[in-house]
């Protein structure tokens, strides 16, 4: 007894560890719900003592964190208490099988580091947490759980947005057995997935349950499990009693577990079931693990505003720590002696460390932030193509030349896969993807379910596993429900990892206006603001043909290569155009470039000599200035268009470079007038001494787009730009504030 009494001196104890030391002096230990004796939950005494240490390291850390919080020195307090029996799932897998995990799950990587030597979890996990330059995984730009030795990409999970990359990276592994090749993963591995109750309510989550389903039911291998670790409460909102069970318990091709999280001799036992269903069948299970959340959210969050006292002493009643000590006891593993000097051991461990990083270096400068948004190159796998030739001599419009360019790309890659609604069968919405999946197979050409989030994140998870793939969302005006996975997912993840896990990405989007009156807004979009605004994301636009093979030439090299995250945005109206100026001119259709035909990021392309008139443009807007031009007669010797082709990254001294001599210029944008590529064009030659007098926009209006013949009515037309050019070229004196006005 008297060791247990020195024990209660603790520094500044919390209320979880009064409880432990009175429960630890009476020696009075809750009941777990289940009686599973060692060998029927398939565990031994020493492995359950590891466990119930990777438990107490992890509260330990909650506890550091609030300390080093209140000294000014760490930055993040959401903790795992309550959830600690997620290591218990961690020894249940192995540790090459990919974890994408919630933000709770600090028990997880400190269980699974034991499976590998030379792992330091405890300082790696305190670096973190004071936003430390030298935390191994993000460099200090957020508290993530990640690894790459064990097998962690990081991730925030705050919303379950990595669910859709989980369900990718399980196809993934199946796809690289009927490809014959490797990958990063074991083919014979396992993709875990871990969320919270109230992230499971989350569109993106159901989402992603249901492409797990939806592909699992119609026998496509899905080694995933995902596991809802289920506290009740999401921040101050309850879950309903039972809710997820019902949500979960019969849904088509996924298999239902549940497990009492606070035992963890029940959550080994079931977690272990589940990973064989998905190792052996390839197939998703769900794994319910039912547990409590301890300390209010965040060590910002006062649960007392929103809680009773009796719901935070019955939630603290159920702490893990106190059944897991209570196993111990009566398997007869330790002593009460034993106990408290595990417990505090482990303390002043996590002190010790906590205590030489107490002022540790941090990020200081934007530069530094920013020194991982772009990956780190790598060697090209691009070889030799085997596929039958298919470019001709013969003019062809975009949507031909870009087929013949993606069945070049698919024999030159072997690892590319596409996928996407109606590419397949069906060939795309606009025959733009005809016959690929006739030459290459289902396998590399996917057709998938209606779900661009799904469409999204099963490229994301592909790229995870060393695929390239090129996804396809059908219309523009359809990606908005689904960006996130673009802005919180594909383009964070070198941010978040120094570059040591990336995802490469192809996305092809057909999109903007000019469809001569169908569809209205959802097939007419001109919203592009949501793209240009995701750093470190590349944006393409082409104008024709033959821009469109350089520009998806040079996006594939880009994802293979440097590891970008790429979008080329096809304009829809653009895709069988063959004429420019009268029918049968075949003036739009171009020669198919050939294979090493690539446009470089950022380098606009120039058509003319003109010196009184510059019109800057992209998309619909070349062919319609083109059209403008030869209505001007011989004024329009004196205009030149620049086409920029690359909607983020541009290199503005170029740009500058190539309309400086011009007496005028008009930046002519299809795109809405807030938020549109003109204003980044004009502020960007103003700022390298252009007059503003000499600059002038043409936009669209900041408005949807019509049905039928008003279709075009807020977008530039052939006209407009007519008018307006006549107006620059007859008076070099126009204002920029009347410029601005579109008409």
């Amino acid at each position: 007894m008297s060791v247990i009494s020195r024990s209660l001196a603790v520094v500044d104890p919390f209320p979880l560890e009064d409880a432990f030391f009175s429960a630890l002096r009476r020696d009075d230990w809750p009941l777990p719900r289940h009686s599973w004796q060692l060998e029927a939950a398939g565990l031994d005494g020493p492995r359950l003592v590891e466990l119930f240490e990777s438990q107490l390291l992890s509260r330990h850390l909650d506890y550091q964190a609030r300390r080093l919080q209140a000294r000014g020195e760490a930055f993040y307090t959401i903790g795992s208490a309550g959830h600690e029996g997620n290591a218990a799932i961690a020894a249940a897998f192995r540790p090459t099988d990919p974890a994408f995990l919630h933000y709770r799950d600090a028990a997880f990587l400190i269980q699974r580091s034991k499976a590998l030597p030379s792992q330091t979890p405890l300082h790696d996990l305190l670096l973190s947490f004071c936003a430390a330059v030298d935390d191994p995984i993000s460099g200090g730009r957020h508290k993530v759980l990640g690894s790459v030795s064990l097998t962690v990409p990081p991730q925030t999970s705050t919303i379950a947005s990595h669910l859709p990359k989980a369900v990718g990276a399980a196809h993934s592994l199946g796809l690289w057995r009927r490809l014959g090749r490797g990958g990063r993963w074991p083919t014979d591995g396992v993709v875990l997935c871990s969320f919270g109750d109230a992230s499971f309510n989350h569109s993106t989550a159901q989402g992603a349950l249901n492409a797990a389903g939806w592909a699992a039911y119609q026998a496509v291998p899905m080694p995933l499990v995902l596991v809802c670790e289920d506290n009740a409460i999401g921040i101050s909102t309850p879950t309903p009693k039972g809710w997820v069970a019902a949500s979960m318990r019969a849904r088509p091709g996924i298999h239902y577990l549940s497990c009492d999280g606070l035992d963890p001799l029940d959550t080994y036992r079931t977690a272990r079931e589940a990973e064989r269903l998905a190792r052996r069948r390839r197939q998703p299970v769900f794994l319910h693990m039912h547990c409590v959340r301890l300390m209010g959210h965040a060590g910002s969050d006062a649960q007392q505003s929103y809680l009773s006292p009796a719901r935070i002493q019955a939630d603290e009643a159920l702490d893990p720590l106190l059944i897991g000590a209570g196993l111990l006891r009566r398997h007869g593993l330790l002593s009460v002696a034993e106990l408290e000097a595990l417990y505090r051991a482990v303390g002043e461990r996590v002190a010790r460390v906590a205590e030489t990083l107490v002022g540790c270096p941090r990020l200081a400068s934007a530069a530094e932030v920013m020194a991982s948004i772009v990956p780190p190159t790598r060697p090209s796998r691009r070889r030799a193509s085997v596929a039958p030739a298919v470019a001709d001599d013969a003019p062809a419009p975009m949507a031909r030349l870009i087929n013949q360019a993606m069945t070049r790309l698919m024999g030159e890659y072997p690892h590319l896969v596409m996928a996407g609604q109606d590419i397949g069968r069906k060939g795309g919405v606009y025959g733009v993807t005809q016959r690929l999946q006739a030459r290459f197979g289902a396998s590399r050409v996917i057709d998938t379910l209606l779900d661009e989030q799904s469409i999204l994140g099963l490229g994301i998870g592909l790229a995870h596993n060393d695929l390239l793939p090129m996804v396809e969302i059908q219309y523009l005006a359809y990606l908005h429900n689904a960006e996130d996975q673009l802005r919180g997912e594909a383009a964070t993840l070198s941010f978040f990892s120094r570059g040591q896990y990336t995802n490469p990405l192809v996305v092809r989007v057909a999109g903007l206006g000019y469809q001569k009156g169908f569809g209205g807004h959802f097939h007419n979009d001109n919203a592009i603001a949501v793209l240009r605004d995701i750093p470190g994301l590349l944006v393409a636009c082409p104008s024709n043909g033959a821009d469109a093979v350089g520009l998806l030439q040079e996006a594939v090299r880009l994802a293979d290569e440097e590891q970008r995250v790429v979008v080329v945005l096809e304009p829809i109206a653009r895709y069988h155009t063959r004429d420019l100026l009268e029918e049968g001119d075949q003036r739009w259709c171009c020669i198919d470039p050939g294979p090493e035909h690539r446009l470089p990021v950022g380098r606009p392309g120039r058509d003319g000599e003109g010196r009184a008139l510059a019109i800057i443009t992209y998309g619909n807007g070349v062919y319609l200035s083109h059209q403008a031009r030869a209505r001007l007669g011989e004024a329009g010797e004196g205009v030149r268009i620049i086409d920029l082709r690359w909607l983020t990254g541009l290199d503005h001294d170029a740009l500058h470079r190539q309309v400086a001599d011009c007496t005028q210029v008009l930046c002519v944008d299809e795109c809405r007038r807030t938020g549109s590529l003109s204003e980044e064009v004009i502020t960007a030659l103003v700022e390298r001494g252009l007059a503003t007098d000499r600059l002038h926009r043409l936009t669209a209006e900041d408005s949807f787009i019509a049905l039928g013949p008003a279709a075009t009515a807020t977008l530039p037309s052939t006209a407009a730009i007519a008018e307006r050019a006549r107006q620059l070229l007859g008076d070099g004196t126009t204002s920029l504030s009347g410029a601005i006005r579109r008409r």
